[in-house]
C-alpha cells in the first residue's frame, strides 16, 4: 500500500482501538443496577465486551507506536527518535497527570463533586503532586503511556533482540514461557514487551508483509491470525490460562490489520485523528456520565444499558467539543498536551 493509505489505515485503527479502550472502562451495571437480578444480561455482556474482546484495544496501540517507532529504524536514529518521543510521549505524560491531580484536588473540595470522585479531600503538596505526575496516581489509564516509556527508553536492547532473527526467537520463547509461568518484573509488563516486541520484529524484517496491499493471500492470513486468536481465548478457560489470554490478544489485532482491506477505508476526517486527546480525556467523560446517571436512574435497567451502547459516541462527540475551541484558541496549549501531534 502506498504511505498514504498506510497512514489512513495507522489512523482508522488507532480510532478503533480508542473506542474498545472507552468500552473497556464504560462497565456500569453495578453502579447503576447493584446486584439486582434484572441486571445480569447487561452484567454478562460488559464482561464480555469489556474483559474480553476490547482488551485488544492497549497491546493494539503498543503494536502501532511500536511499528511506527522501529518503521526504517537504525542506531543512528536513536537520538532523534528519543528526542521525537520527549514530546510526543513525556511531556503529555507529565501534564495530563499533573492536570488530573489538580482536577481531583479541586473536585474533592466542592460539595457535590467530591461524592463523585469518591476519594475523599485529596492532599495539596509537593510529594503527593510529584506521586501523581510519576505514577498517573488520579490518571491510572496512562499506565499504557509508562509502560511505553519504558520501552522507548529499552529501544537499543529491543532493536539488537529483534535484530537478530535467532535471538528475536529465543526471545520470544523466553517471554512466553516467563508469561505462562506467571513471572513478573517490578515495573515492566512482559505482555506489553511481547506486543511491543513483536511488531518491532514486524518493523524490521516484514515490513513488506505488514504493509503490502491488501489481496486474497493477506486475506486469508488474517482470518487464519484470528481463528487463531478464537481458540486462544477459548484455551484460556475464561481468562484463568494467562498465556492464552495473551496471545488472543496479540493475534486479533494482527489478524485484524490483515484482514481488512485498506481501500475500504475513506480518508479519516481530523476528529477522528485526535486519538490521543480522546485517550487522555475519556475516563473523566465516562465517570462524569456514569457518575450521574446513577444518581438520577438507579434502578432502571434500560439506561445503562444504552449509555454502555453509545459511550464511545459520547466520548468521541465531547472529546471534539472541548478539541474544537482548544486548536483554534489555544494552539499552544493543545500542542502540548497533544506531544504536538496534528489532525
Amino acid at each position: 500500500m502506498g504511505e498514504d493509505q498506510f497512514r489512513n489505515k495507522i489512523y482508522w485503527f488507532a480510532f478503533f482501538f480508542s473506542l474498545l479502550v472507552i468500552w473497556v472502562h464504560s462497565a456500569n451495571a453495578e453502579i447503576y443496577l447493584g446486584q439486582m437480578e434484572a441486571g445480569w444480561l447487561l452484567f454478562a455482556v460488559e464482561d464480555f465486551v469489556g474483559n474480553v474482546v476490547a482488551q485488544i484495544s492497549v497491546p493494539g496501540f503498543f503494536m502501532i507506536s511500536s511499528y511506527l517507532f522501529y518503521r526504517n529504524f537504525s542506531m543512528s536514529r536513536l537520538k532523534d527518535k528519543w528526542s521525537s518521543r520527549i514530546r510526543t510521549i513525556l511531556v503529555p505524560f507529565i501534564l495530563w497527570n499533573f492536570l488530573y491531580y489538580m482536577g481531583y484536588v479541586a473536585a474533592s473540595r466542592i460539595p457535590g463533586l467530591r461524592d463523585v470522585v469518591g476519594k475523599g479531600t485529596i492532599p495539596f503538596d509537593l510529594m503527593t503532586a510529584a506521586d501523581a505526575i510519576l505514577h498517573y496516581t488520579y490518571n491510572y489509564v496512562f499506565w499504557y503511556l509508562y509502560q511505553l516509556i519504558l520501552l522507548i527508553l529499552l529501544a537499543p536492547a529491543i532493536y539488537m533482540a529483534v535484530k537478530n532473527r535467532i535471538l528475536a526467537a529465543a526471545a520470544a520463547v523466553v517471554l512466553l514461557a516467563s508469561i505462562a509461568q506467571g513471572y513478573r518484573l517490578s515495573y515492566l509488563n512482559l505482555d506489553a514487551l511481547l506486543y511491543y516486541g513483536t511488531a518491532a520484529y514486524f518493523a524490521v524484517h516484514m515490513k513488506n508483509g505488514a504493509e503490502r496491499a491488501w489481496n486474497s493471500r493477506r486475506l486469508a492470513v488474517g482470518l487464519g491470525f484470528i481463528a487463531f486468536a478464537a481458540l486462544c481465548q477459548i484455551l484460556s478457560v475464561e481468562g484463568q490460562r494467562v498465556l492464552f489470554v495473551v496471545l488472543f490478544r496479540l493475534f486479533l489485532p494482527l489478524g485484524l490489520w490483515m484482514a481488512v482491506d485498506e481501500a475500504w477505508l475513506p480518508a479519516a476526517p481530523k476528529w477522528m485523528k485526535d486519538t490521543f486527546f480522546l485517550y487522555a480525556v475519556h475516563f473523566a467523560i465516562v465517570r462524569l456520565i456514569n457518575k450521574t446517571g446513577a444518581v438520577v436512574a438507579y434502578g432502571i435497567p434500560w439506561v445503562p444499558a444504552v449509555l454502555y451502547l453509545i459511550m464511545p459516541a459520547l466520548c468521541v462527540a465531547a472529546s471534539a467539543a472541548i478539541a474544537a475551541p482548544m486548536k483554534k484558541w489555544c494552539p499552544a496549549l493543545w500542542s502540548l498536551l497533544t506531544g504536538g501531534r496534528t489532525a
